[in-house]
């Protein structure tokens, strides 16, 4: 699913960060107050009225001369090119400035919707002076506290209604895929390699691959999108604005995909990097491949496959339910069963179990191993349900939340996985008490 993206800009110190923090509901950005702490984007997801969206936080845009305030307006300018809607936050202290009005001409030229939300209005006569702020020509402003949480409702019911109508509808009929990896691990080759042609610019050079691109095919009578990204290198390691678009580009693609395939270098091994772009989607609660590429070039005997699974399960401990396949995009080594393993990780992904059947789980579990005895306190699950899928998402309801381990949790977990066939797909597990 496509979610909407909005990006709030605006000049240094005028509390974008903490509007972040109050529009996400925790506290991720760091706050400051002095100008420019924020240097890079955050990214985090928000929901308002029903409808999720991306929030991206951006550095304080200035015109100084220096590397800094240039990367800074940089990023936000990507951020800006990123969203459908944009927030440019001021602040009713220092009343419209220069740096405003820059800023404000800079959004002029975006053809997007523009909402102008005046921060630290935090009391009746602070409010009454946002009036100023009509001279920046971008429409009624917002009076907003972002420290106090004043005024934010209804900048948020002002956003959610510039959304695009159609930006989360999905092709129930077509699986989406993305491969992710750090650069330079083959991602492109294996997509030319699995369709035939060459799509995308392939090089023996970190970041060929700027941008992300979608491709629909057809494999054994299923519909498929492929949705390329480019590289995904960690933050504090790219600096060109290109690649910094590509991470942006990277999160979005997988968003969008119901399958996300992680690719390692069989040639490097593997890297923190590739630790990193494999968190990005187990928290997006994604269905995982893990792709070996480039298993033509090391040096082999029979263990070896063995041997290199091993390390990934050590290296990988939290994606421990994805499978794993050995391919060479050069020799085009087991490419032709990528598209299979999706459409399985896929059904699994979207596998809904009946409640009789799991609450006979649960009482098979029960007598396996008992529930535990927390501060004389014993444990006691009553039924379970699923609510969701994609990722299946289970509620158990107990006597008590808190006397569920996670090691009971993960004990669960494990039996769903011996008795349903979740390959591929991350579960949660839910504790509720029962009314």
């Amino acid at each position: 699913m496509v979610l909407p993206v909005v990006a709030i800009v605006g000049r240094p110190n005028v509390g974008k960060s903490t509007l972040f923090n109050r529009i996400i509901n925790e506290r991720l950005a760091i706050v400051e107050d002095k100008p420019g702490v924020t240097r890079d984007r955050n990214y985090a997801q928000a929901a308002w009225l029903g409808r999720k969206f991306d929030v991206i936080d951006t550095g304080g845009i200035t015109w100084e001369d220096g590397k800094i305030e240039e990367e800074i307006r940089a990023q936000a300018e990507i951020a800006i090119e990123e969203a459908d809607v944009i927030v440019m936050l001021t602040s009713v202290v220092n009343g419209v400035t220069d740096l405003d009005e820059k800023v404000a001409q800079l959004l002029y030229r975006t053809k997007k919707p523009v909402i102008l939300a005046v921060n630290k209005a935090d009391n009746p006569e602070q409010r009454a002076n946002i009036y100023d702020f009509y001279s920046l020509g971008l429409g009624d402003p917002v009076p907003v506290s972002s420290s106090h949480g004043t005024g934010i409702g209804d900048l948020l019911d002002k956003i959610v209604s510039e959304f695009p109508q159609d930006i989360d509808r999905k092709d129930d009929d077509v699986i989406s895929f993305s491969m992710i990896g750090r650069p330079n691990v083959g991602k492109s080759s294996i997509v030319n390699k699995l369709l035939g042609e060459k799509r995308v610019i392939v090089a023996n050079q970190e970041g060929t691959t700027r941008d992300a691109v979608d491709t629909p095919f057809v494999a054994d009578d299923t519909k498929f999108k492929l949705i390329d990204t480019a590289g995904i290198r960690r933050r504090g390691k790219v600096y060109e604005k290109t690649e910094k678009y590509s991470v942006l580009r990277a999160m979005s693609a997988i968003e969008r995909s119901d399958v996300v395939c992680l690719v390692l270098d069989a040639s490097t091994g593997i890297r923190e990097q590739d630790k990193h772009v494999a968190g990005y989607a187990h928290e997006a609660g994604r269905g995982i491949i893990i792709l070996v590429n480039k298993w033509d070039l090391p040096e082999k005997n029979s263990t070896s496959a063995k041997d290199f699974e091993k390390v990934i399960r050590q290296e990988f401990q939290y994606l421990d339910y994805a499978p794993i396949l050995f391919v060479s995009a050069k020799t085009g080594q087991r490419i032709d069963q990528i598209p299979k393993m999706v459409k399985k990780v896929y059904k699994n992904q979207n596998q809904r179990i009946q409640s009789s059947v799991l609450n006979d789980l649960l009482l098979e579990a029960s007598k396996l191993v008992p529930t535990p005895l927390v501060k004389g306190k014993r444990l006691r699950v009553y039924y379970m349900t699923q609510v969701k899928t994609d990722p299946p998402t289970f509620v158990v309801f107990v006597n008590d939340p808190e006397l569920m381990h996670f090691s009971y949790q993960r004990f669960l977990i494990n039996q769903l996985r011996e008795n349903f066939d979740f390959t591929g797909t991350p579960i949660k597990i839910i504790p509720r008490r029962r009314k």
